[in-house]
This record gives C-alpha cells, sequence and structure tokens, in this order.
C-alpha cells in the first residue's frame, strides 16, 4: 500500500498538509492512478466502486494544478444538488483557494468566473459558457467528469460527449480526470479519452448478496 508521506516530495505542500490531516494512506485505485501519471498530468479514467476513493484522484489532480499554477480546475457533476455538495466540500477542506458554483442561468456567460481557481458546474452549464466564448476558458488545465457512465444516457450523455470533444480540441494539453463505479466498456472509453485507465474492484466494506426472510438474511 502507498502511504502518502511516499509522495511527499511530488505534491504542493499545501495540498500535501490539507491530504495529510484526513489519510495517512492511499487506497488501491488512488495509488495506481499515482503511478500511471496522475501528478505527470496524464488524463485518468478511475472505474471502482462506489466509497473506493474516486473523489480523492479528482481532488489531488485539481489542486496540483491551482496550487502549481498551472492552470484552472473545473468540476463537472450531474445534479445541481451535487454540485453546492462539491462546493461547499471544496471550500471547507480549501479556504485558501477561490472555488465557484455555477448552476444558474445556462444563458449567462458569468464573466466572474475569470477570478476563481475551482468552478463547479453541470455539462449544461459549462456547453454553455463554451458557446458564450468566455475568455477564461483557456485557462483550464483540469477536468474532472464525474459520473461519466451518464454519456450513455440519451437525454443528457449527447451533451457531455460533445462538451469533452470539443474541450480536448480547444485546450490541447488538458487533463481529464472521468469517473465512475459502473462503465460496461472501460477499455474503449479510455481510447476515446486518451487516458490511462485506473480499473479495480475494492472496496471498503465487503458487499454480499443475500435474501431476507422471516427476519433471517441467507447469504449467497
Amino acid at each position: 500500500m502507498m502511504r502518502l508521506s511516499d509522495i511527499k516530495d511530488r505534491l504542493h505542500p499545501e495540498l500535501y498538509a490539507s491530504l495529510s490531516k484526513r489519510i495517512d494512506e492511499l487506497r488501491p485505485a488512488q495509488s495506481l492512478a499515482i503511478e500511471k501519471g496522475l501528478l505527470e498530468g496524464k488524463s485518468i479514467l478511475a472505474c471502482t466502486p462506489t466509497a473506493s476513493g474516486k473523489t480523492l484522484i479528482a481532488e489531488i489532480a485539481a489542486l496540483s494544478s491551482i496550487f502549481n499554477n498551472v492552470g484552472k480546475a473545473v468540476y463537472i457533476v450531474p445534479l445541481k444538488a451535487l454540485a453546492a455538495e462539491k462546493h461547499k466540500e471544496f471550500t471547507g477542506k480549501y479556504p485558501g483557494i477561490k472555488v465557484a458554483l455555477s448552476i444558474g442561468d445556462i444563458d449567462s456567460k458569468e464573466n466572474n468566473l475569470s477570478g476563481y481557481d475551482l468552478i463547479i458546474t453541470t455539462s449544461e452549464k459549462l456547453d454553455s459558457l463554451i458557446r458564450h466564448h468566455v475568455p477564461w476558458m483557456r485557462d483550464i488545465k483540469t477536468v474532472i467528469i464525474d459520473e461519466i457512465h451518464l454519456m450513455n444516457d440519451p437525454g443528457r450523455g449527447p451533451t457531455l460527449e460533445i462538451l469533452i470533444t470539443i474541450l480536448r480540441r480547444m485546450l490541447r494539453k488538458i487533463q481529464l480526470i472521468a469517473l465512475s463505479a459502473t462503465i460496461g466498456n472501460p477499455q474503449e472509453l479510455a481510447e476515446w479519452l486518451d487516458a490511462e485507465l485506473v480499473l479495480d474492484d475494492w472496496r471498503p466494506v465487503e458487499l454480499k448478496k443475500g435474501v431476507y426472510l422471516d427476519g433471517k438474511i441467507e447469504f449467497t
């Protein structure tokens, strides 16, 4: 198991100080992402079970980009409620960085976002900002796509797919961090994203399957 102290010299001091208050050892998926070039700007597709530590992979990528003055980070989530939750989480963890929540009127340019380091938004809102040609878009270095399996959703999938395509054409050196617990074709998606695949089945609590009847559970 890789310890956080093993990569101390590769992390910005402020990022390491924050992480070291919360964790001591990295989980398998996090260690694998580090080994596959997360800290060198490589794009990563992490397909691992719920609660296995995917969010920390995204956090390390985004905050490394910000603290090292490489560029802004954008965190794309599927729901406004989840965006608000992530905004609260990152604001609490990193009071020294400017975190913006952009989930309002899709037709708004929100020029004030140029002054923020981390922008949490939805795919529809980011698509609108791109179409408004906001100038700060060229300052983005890291883009996190949470629940990327929603590309398969008939309603929202096309917007997300087109958005990723546009971002990759606009920003040639972009680092994409795609996260999901359920992808049917991870190898194919990783190739399309030009990303390293982090595939792991470790979970913090063992998942068991059983049948409940008359006050008893019979596990299969």
